[in-house]
């Protein structure tokens, strides 16, 4: 991926959606493309119009933090888009992944005996630890239940991103499918601005962009998000219905790895289906690692 390109894309398109009224300046002028011009939005950071013009052409490296504040500022950027713009300044500059030690190569992607056992030990709530291209390397034994519809018959490592943009079946497992989709895509934004060198996520990103006009439409959005933490609905082909809260959590020892934690309110009837569907795991076999590892 072009840093470059990934910068100047970005920032047009937050440039884009905003109005005059948005920033309390008035419209003034016909306006031949949607949304602020480059000398207002030069006006509002407090920069050159020559400089602005630099940045939005991609040339952040060497940026500082006042200038991409003063940006963030200008264009109204939410913490989530605040800090991919810090992602984008520091791959320019050649700094990896938010400052965090680089990545390992994705060739061997896998879990650790200590980390299976630590989700195995998890055992009213499904977890599942993914990595930046989003492949599901270790689930405990509910999420293997849980995750059947995507795991399959084995195979390659389960994608979240295949299963969501190439396979019919998530039509059925994602309730709110349209909403699944720009997480899916704004959370791989969001890793491709912390590392655009990751050649698993250009290969994955490739992948989808020439097999499915939807991601294709979603990436060149440019949106991008967080998981953190929230609520959401699946329907399951063995219990049905189930609407659960996740909390995301890094994986420190493997940089960029993350793990999620899926559980239902107490007593809810999501409660006693996850309770059904663990009485079910016994006869779901684990996900294999395909020869990889995270030592």
């Amino acid at each position: 991926m072009d840093n470059r390109h990934e910068v100047r894309e970005f920032l047009t398109s937050r440039r884009a959606r905003l109005t005059p009224g948005d920033v309390g300046l008035p419209d003034i002028g016909i306006r031949r493309v949607a949304g602020l011009r480059r000398s207002e939005v030069a006006t509002i950071a407090g920069l050159s119009v020559e400089y602005y013009a630099r940045l939005e052409r991609g040339h952040v490296a060497g940026a500082s933090t006042s200038v991409l504040d003063a940006l963030a500022r200008a264009l109204r950027l939410d913490d989530t888009e605040r800090a991919h713009l810090f992602d984008l300044a520091r791959a320019a500059d050649g700094i990896p992944t938010s400052g965090r030690p680089r990545r390992r190569s994705s060739s061997r992607v896998g879990a650790r005996p200590s980390l299976t056992w630590a989700l195995d030990a998890i055992t009213d709530g499904v977890a599942v630890v993914r990595d930046p291209c989003q492949n599901l390397l270790a689930t405990n034994a509910l999420g293997r239940a849980f995750y059947t519809p995507v795991i399959g018959d084995g195979g390659r490592t389960p994608n979240l991103a295949r299963f969501q943009f190439l396979d019919p079946a998530s039509r059925d497992f994602y309730p709110d499918w349209d909403r699944f989709a720009e997480m899916c895509v704004g959370i791989m934004r969001a890793e491709a601005g912390r590392d655009p060198h990751d050649r698993g996520l250009q290969e994955l990103v490739g992948e989808l962009s020439t097999r499915s006009e939807i991601f294709r439409r979603l990436w060149a959005d440019h949106n991008v998000r967080n998981h953190g933490a929230g609520t959401k609905r699946f329907h399951h082909p063995v219990v049905g219905e189930l609407t659960l809260v996740y909390e995301e959590l890094a994986v420190t020892a493997e940089p960029g790895h993350i793990a999620l934690i899926y559980t239902a309110e107490p007593g809810s009837p999501s409660a006693e289906r996850l309770r059904l569907l663990a009485s079910w795991t016994a006869e779901i076999p684990a996900v294999e690692s395909h020869g990889q590892d995270l030592t």
